[in-house]
Parts: structure tokens; sequence; C-alpha cells
């Protein structure tokens, strides 16, 4: 009798704790039916945004700027310096911009804040060790001179795609970036910077000494030497360069931005091509009046997060992303009050499909008819794998309760694309098709190692959890087969996935999972087995998951486990429970301690509280905190279990 009435009351707690989480979710609807959260990076993208308009000599936003620079300190790390993530290491690029800009803001260089960040720089080699990003801002602002970065001739513009070098034999995001940074480089312009502030001080030798950026640790010598020797030849020889040849790359990197400008979304959608556009059209002599640069001015404005006492800037914003994610948990909630906001917000993401416009990636599938949804409220020429699948997964869930002519449409051109866009390794990368030019990571302009956009797991997952949700399996298509096979490649030893856009064991091996179950692949297969055994062992005392972005380095195969844990959050707990779930372990032990933990850390408004960064823009460089990920996430989870502790079955009927 006492076991039945435990059940009972706990049955009633999940339910509870759904719907506080459901109606708190509800709450953060847009007036349209849509969902976009903040969308946080760490201190550089809002130092950034300080920075530029100095650069410009903008007439300063004083009261803008001191909440900025609220922000910029409260995020100062204990050592001094600023990290990338909450709680995380010394940065040295993001430790010398967030400096520059309070110093441009007026901090006083003697402030202990500022006293303990420089000696943080100093201590770590000074702000010579900065990346190659930070060095053309050095440039730009006159700090070093022009021999501190990569010689990148604009002449780059007009190379045919057989040359080895090719702007779509690089990824989406650094395609956008580097055309306005080639004009800047060519006519190599000089901040105007009124108030003539520098940072001289933040090196141990004089920064107009400084050549040419290290080796990075990603990078090979046999293929950095080469790079760098031809680097040496460029900077020989580029003064002779014809001028007419010049002027037409010039005027070829100016077309490719303006075929792109997205209007107030900007080029790319993303905050760094967005402002070295605003700084290219500068450096061309447009004035502040120029339509296409107060568009792009206009858009950075959009990016900003204001509040009370303080503001930053996001890289970009989620809407498409937050949405879709939002209605699966939703959907998966299932409740009358639930379902109908879904369905607004999936009739708000069908008119964001792209049908018209063939983008970049058509490039090298050029047969494939547009079909996909990028990841902003306009992104045309750049839609993504990862958005589209989850939409599509969405509105199929959708439809089975609801049929609805239009999504059936809508889901037969986002299949379309999906295959389409299929690389010949049998992965799926986020942006393009076939971008396996690995060699170009050892550009010097590539430190960041981030320069491509190859198959991925996370990514592969996430497609074949599409077409099998919508009936295929390995048996009955190509496509499924190829990507279960580089699925079942790429796991890694220890029996996780690696996850390229969320951080990232956790977050991979859910991916994998889900598609493994959707596929048809038995949970008996050794290999979701020993992902199973992997996610159970790395479960927190507290019942929870949590792992930190280091878990990114470069030397993790010295390690056991390939990981590095962290405090529990809410969103990595979720994935986990999902991946587990997928996997068959609903009545696993370890599934109702994580449970456990996602009732007992939700707060009294429903949601969860989460500092940490669990999303990643580029590894061991980037990373992204979705403030969404905390509420739609944990929510998902626990109505999963409820669901199947419902069912006899026990089984994932979907891809996610």
């Amino acid at each position: 009798m006492q076991a039945a009435t435990n059940k009972l009351e706990a049955a009633n707690d999940i339910e509870t704790s759904i719907r506080s989480a459901t109606q708190a979710l509800l709450g953060h609807r847009q007036s349209d039916g849509h969902w976009v959260f903040e969308l946080e990076a760490d201190c550089t993208i809002p130092a950034e945004y300080v920075l530029l308009a100095h650069y410009l000599g903008e007439s300063p936003d004083t009261a803008l700027e001191a909440k900025i620079a609220r922000y910029l300190r409260r995020i100062q790390g204990d050592h001094g310096g600023w990290p990338l993530v909450h709680a995380g290491d010394f940065d040295m690029s993001a430790s010398v911009k967030a400096y520059f800009a309070l110093k441009m803001v007026g901090d006083p260089i003697d402030a202990p804040h500022m006293v303990r960040a420089r000696e943080a720089i100093h201590a770590r080699g000074g702000a010579a060790k900065s990346n190659v990003f930070t060095r053309f801002m050095f440039a730009l602002f006159g700090i070093t001179t022009w021999r501190a970065v990569p010689v990148l001739p604009v002449e780059i513009t007009l190379l045919p795609l057989w040359f080895p070098f090719h702007l779509n034999k690089i990824s989406y995001w650094a395609r956008t970036t580097l055309v306005p940074l080639l004009v800047l480089g060519a006519l190599k312009p000089r901040a105007k910077n009124p108030k003539g502030v520098g940072i001289d001080e933040l090196f141990l030798e004089d920064p107009r000494s400084i050549g040419m950026v290290s080796k990075a640790p990603h990078q090979s010598w046999g293929w950095y030497l080469l790079f760098s020797a031809l680097d040496k030849v460029l900077r020989f020889i580029e003064p002779l360069f014809p001028k007419k040849l010049r002027a037409r790359a010039i005027d070829a990197a100016v077309a490719f931005i303006e075929e792109r400008l997205n209007g107030e979304d900007g080029v790319g959608a993303i905050f760094p091509p967005m402002a070295n556009a605003v700084m290219m059209y500068d450096a061309l002599g447009k004035d502040a009046n120029y339509p296409p640069r107060v568009t792009q001015r206009n858009g950075l404005a959009k990016l900003l997060v204001v509040g009370e006492e303080e503001a930053y800037c996001q890289p970009c914003v989620s809407p498409v992303w937050d949405t879709a994610l939002t209605c699966h948990a939703l959907l998966e909630a299932g409740s009358e009050d639930a379902l109908a906001p879904a369905k607004q917000g999936l009739d708000w993401l069908l008119p964001k499909q792209v049908l018209d416009v063939k983008g970049d990636w058509a490039v090298r599938a050029p047969q494939t008819r547009p079909g996909g949804w990028a990841f902003q409220y306009n992104n045309a020429h750049y839609p993504d794998l990862d958005d589209t699948a989850v939409v599509v997964m969405a509105m199929d869930r959708a439809r089975r309760g609801m049929p609805n002519p239009a999504y059936d449409a809508a889901i037969a051109r986002g299949r379309e694309w999906i295959e389409g866009m299929q690389s010949k390794n049998g992965g799926w990368g986020a942006f393009d098709v076939n971008n396996l030019e690995y060699y170009l990571n050892n550009i010097p302009f590539s430190d960041h190692g981030a320069l491509l956009d190859p198959p991925t797991e996370d990514v592969t997952a996430r497609c074949i959890s599409m077409l099998a949700q919508l009936g295929e399996n390995a048996e009955t298509s190509s496509a499924v087969a190829a990507g279960v096979a580089y699925l079942r490649s790429t796991q890694l030893a220890e029996g996780s996935w690696y996850g390229r856009w969320g951080l990232n064991y956790i977050y991979g091996t859910w991916s994998v999972l889900c598609a493994l179950n959707a596929a048809g692949v038995d949970h008996q297969d050794p290999m979701v087995q020993k992902a199973v055994r992997w996610l159970v062992s790395v479960q927190n005392a507290d019942g929870g998951w949590g792992e930190h972005a280091t878990s990114y380095r470069l030397d993790y195969k010295e390690f056991k486990k390939g990981f590095d844990g962290c405090p529990s959050t809410a969103s990595q707990t979720a994935w986990a429970l999902l991946g587990l779930m997928a996997a068959g372990e609903v009545e696993n032990p370890a599934v109702a301690r994580g449970v456990a933990y996602l009732m007992t850390t939700q707060t009294q408004k429903g949601l969860w509280d989460e500092q940490r960064y669990t999303a990643t823009g580029f590894p061991r460089v980037f990373y992204l905190r979705y403030h969404g990920y905390s509420k739609f996430f944990p929510l998902w989870a626990l109505a999963r279990y409820r669901n199947l502790r419902k069912t006899n079955s026990r089984a994932v009927g979907v891809g996610m």
C-alpha cells in the first residue's frame, strides 16, 4: 500500500513540475507566437561593440558604455583576466579586448580591476600572445604594424574554385568575416579613435616590433612552415600587384557583401562580418549616412541586450532554433495549454523556410533545391541543417495530431534539401557540403582552428533523426545507411561521441543515441551499450550531469574518458536523460536520479538557473550561453520520462 502511495505521489510531483515548467516557458512567448531567448557569448563581443564606436569616431553613448562597462567588470575572473565561459580559465584575447574597452570608456589604468587585468596579461606573455583577429584590431588602431597579421590579399576574391584557397572552401562564418577584412587589409585604414586611447602597457615589448603570429597548437609544423613561407612571399610581392587588379578585387569583395547584406539582420546575421562591413564602408569613404552602412550599423545595435544596470551585445540571435526546440518540449508536454502555442510557434516558423534563394551552399550542391531554415530571423544565403532537421521533426510531430498540408509541403522540401547536402563521407556539416579541405586550418589566419565546416557527429545525428522519423532506416535509405556508418566510425573508445555545437561529449552522445534509436539500431548493439555505460559513468553524485568547455582540449585522448566534468547543469542533465531514454534505459536508476535532480533544482518560477555555458561557437575559442536551454530542455526530459513510464514498450518513437 505504501509503495503504491509513494508511486502516486511521485507521479503527482512530476506532473506538477511539468505543469509549472510549461507555464513558465509560455510566459516567454513573443506576441506573434515565437520564442527568442538571450544568446550570450564572452566579453569579446560587447568589448568589440564599444571599440567599434570609437574606431568610427561616433559620438559616444555614455549611458550605454557605462552599462557595458559594469557588465565587463562583473564577469572579470578571479585570475584577473577574462574567461571564455563562466568561471573559466584566463583567455588572452578576451582579456586584452575587455581591458581596451574599459580603458576606452574611461576606467583609469590604476583602478584595482585594471591593475589585476594588466598583471594577469603580463604574467602570460603580454598582449603579443593574442590571436589573429585581435591582432587585426591592433593594426587597425595603429597599436602594431600590419606585419603582425597574416597577408590576405583582397585578390583572393578573384581566385577560381580549383585554386587551393577559395572562399567557398572555408566555412560560411569565416567567408563572411574574411571578405570585408580583405578590403580592410588592402586599404589599411586607421581608427579615428578620438580619445587617442592605446594599450601599449599590455605588451612586454614595443608593440610595433611584433611580427607574425606563432604556430597554433592544432597546426602541423610542415603545413605551418609552408604557409608561413608563402606569407613572406606575399608580403614582398603584394605591393607590386597591379592597381587595376586590386580595384577589381575590392569591387568583387563589396559585391559579395552587398548581395548578402540581409537588411538589418546583417551580413551572415552574425556580429563579426557585420562589424567588419561597417568598417569596410568607412574605409571606402562611405559616410555614416550611406544606406548599406546604415543598415549594418543598425543591425549591430539590434543585438544589444540592455538592462537597468548592465548591457552586453549578443553575437547573433536564435529565434528559429529557440522556437523549434521549445515546440518540441511543448509537444512532449502534451497538455492542451501546451499544444496550441506549439502550433502557433510552428506556424510562425513556416514562412521562414528559404525556398527561393540558392545560397553559398549551392556552389557544391548545384542540383539541390533550397528548402532549409536559418538560425536567425533572416539569413537566406545561409540556412543550416541542424535547424532544418529540428523544425521538420517538430512539424512532423505536430501534423500527426493536427494534419496540415502546409506542413507536408514544408517537410518535403526540408527533407529534399537535407538529403542533397550529405557529404561524401556519409556525414553532414552545419551549412555546407563536402567542406573537407582540412589543410586550410594550417594557414596563419586560422589560428582559431575553425576555418571549416566539415561533417560532425551531432549534425549528422540530427539529419539521421529527421530522415528516420519520416520513415527511413538503414535498409530503405542509402543516406541513412551511410550516416549510421559514419556515426559508427566516429564513436570514441570510451563510448561517447563528439559534440561540435554543444558541450560536448554529453551533447554529441545524446544526439547520436536519438538518431540510432530512430534509425532502428538495436538497443543491445555494442555501440549503443558502450554509449549508455559511458553516460552513466560520468553522472555526478547529485544525479545531474555537467561538462566543462575544457573537454575540447586537443590532448583529450591522453585521458581515459576524454571528458572534463563540472557541476551539474539543467541542460546537460536533460541531454543525458534524453539520450539514455532513447537507448531504452528509462528504468535505469541513473535516469531516476537525473529526473530527481531536475525536479529538486527547479525554481519556484518553474524554471532552472544555469550560469554555465553549455553551447559552442568554435571549440576552444568561442562558447555560447543559450538562456533558453535551461528552460525548454529540462521540461522536455521530464515530460519524456513521464510519457515513457506510461507506456508498455518504453520506446521513444520520434527522432529527438
